[in-house]
């Protein structure tokens, strides 16, 4: 898409959007590159990201967002990728973001062990929801940072790489971003599509499986804000030539038993070794299902590779291409304090988002992009909701190496648990506790 001149004024690209009007093809791509450039002001761009967020966009609009910020920048190609003169097939998978969401860690090398390529271009986490690069650099030696020429290398000798992505990619969307953040317009949902979906289609992947959360530690709460987000996404990777569908999937519970940075690489490596908690083997193995059907790979059954360690055996080459020691051990927080169940009965909740905070205040996230975070801590979780307790019995640990962060910690985690006492004068437990399927449901294009 070439530059567009610059036929437009700012404020009435504004006033359009906040008069409820539609833009125009032209005005969209003017606003994007001139915004890119710097002869929109931030400003100006926070209010019409803004009435956007108010007012919506329509799905030709949203398309043409999104085309507008791939063009910002650099497009990769792996068409060419090939090995032992066959070309390989390649599959990304996209997260919106979760507490304990450690499912790229072990998804990648899993579709890799079936001759797939598995390009994830990832990011850093930002607030109550973990980066996949921080988890990664809590291994000894790993680097997120990767050339082209390294990362097609990586491809087609081990099948499977998480790398930063490049500030050529959509630049667009990384200036777009940091403005959203700190505007209160994070959540509208045509700039959270076209924020993704942009840089997938820039990264050249054939095909996308869309993790889409719903519940308190996502960013979309409902399942109409999921399934909207998701079948938007879908119908722009689809108009943009890259096979995609979407999950929809359950963040009202953390994924799995740990939320920071060196304990979920542990339990990733657990599902590795054919174990680990029930969730996330099931929302691994469910998207592997996804990505391998979009590849084109009939029959494959990833369960039989977790099993027999032929995704440990990627994992373990991914890690070293990259720098890492895949047999070192792991950063310990140097503090740990418990949390115990005030009474017994049965656990019927455990809010996501407040245990995405504690693990936060406790060092796992940052509050600003340029914040470091501590690669050991984090909380580990000893009960998940329709599990019996006892009174005084440990619910979870916290860790850090801040022990003045305790106290935040514990504040963010009041009220994040429900427990129904035990006996006949009980109230009746809700029949979904402890059994709330993973996956809530599928959504593809029509």
């Amino acid at each position: 898409m070439p530059r567009t001149p610059q036929t437009f004024d700012a404020v009435d690209v504004i006033r359009t959007k906040r008069d409820r009007g539609r833009l125009s093809d032209a005005a969209i791509d003017w606003v994007v590159d001139a915004y890119t450039r710097g002869v929109v002001a931030e400003e100006q761009m926070a209010a019409l990201t803004m009435a956007i967020l108010l007012n919506g966009m329509d799905r030709a609009e949203i398309a043409r967002w999104t085309a507008a910020m791939v063009a910002s920048g650099q497009r990769m190609d792996f068409s060419g990728l090939r090995r032992d003169g066959r070309a390989l097939p390649t599959v990304d998978k996209h997260s919106t973001g979760g507490v304990g969401d450690k499912i790229t860690l072990p998804l990648g090398p899993l579709v890799a062990a079936f001759g797939v390529a598995v390009p994830q271009l990832s990011g850093r986490g930002l607030g109550h929801t973990g980066g996949t690069l921080d988890k990664l650099e809590a291994i000894p030696g790993w680097r997120a940072g990767l050339d082209h020429d390294a990362l097609l290398r990586q491809l087609r000798d081990v099948g499977a790489v998480v790398a930063a992505a490049g500030p050529g990619l959509a630049p667009a969307d990384a200036k777009l971003y940091a403005l959203r953040d700190v505007t209160g317009t994070v959540e509208a949902i045509p700039l959270i599509a076209s924020s993704i979906m942009s840089k997938k289609i820039a990264e050249g992947t054939s095909a996308l499986v869309l993790d889409v959360k719903v519940g308190s530690g996502a960013f979309m709460k409902t399942a109409d804000d999921a399934r909207e987000l998701a079948r938007t996404m879908v119908d722009l990777g689809a108009d943009a030539g890259v096979h995609t569908v979407a999950l929809l999937t359950d963040m009202s519970t953390p994924l799995g038993l740990t939320a920071g940075n060196a304990l979920e690489v542990a339990e990733a490596v657990e599902v590795l070794a054919g174990g680990g908690p029930a969730d996330v083997v099931e929302l691994t193995l469910a998207l592997a299902r996804e990505m391998l059907a979009a590849a084109g790979v009939a029959d494959a059954d990833p369960a039989a590779a977790l099993a027999d360690g032929r995704a440990m055996d990627v994992w373990r080459r991914m890690i070293t291409g990259q720098g890492g020691d895949p047999d070192a051990p792991l950063p310990v927080a140097a503090e740990t304090e418990t949390v115990t169940a005030p009474a017994g009965g049965t656990l019927t909740r455990l809010d996501a988002l407040a245990v995405g905070v504690a693990a936060w205040r406790l060092g796992a996230g940052r509050a600003r992009k340029e914040d470091t975070v501590q690669a050991g801590a984090g909380l580990t979780l000893h009960a998940r909701p329709g599990d019996t307790v006892t009174a005084g019995q440990p619910l979870l640990t916290l860790h850090t190496d801040t022990p003045d962060a305790f106290g935040r910690a514990r504040e963010a985690l009041a009220g994040a648990v429900d427990i129904t006492p035990a006996g006949p004068t009980a109230r009746a437990e809700p029949a979904s506790a402890g059994h709330r399927p993973v996956v809530l449901e599928r959504v593809a294009r029509s």
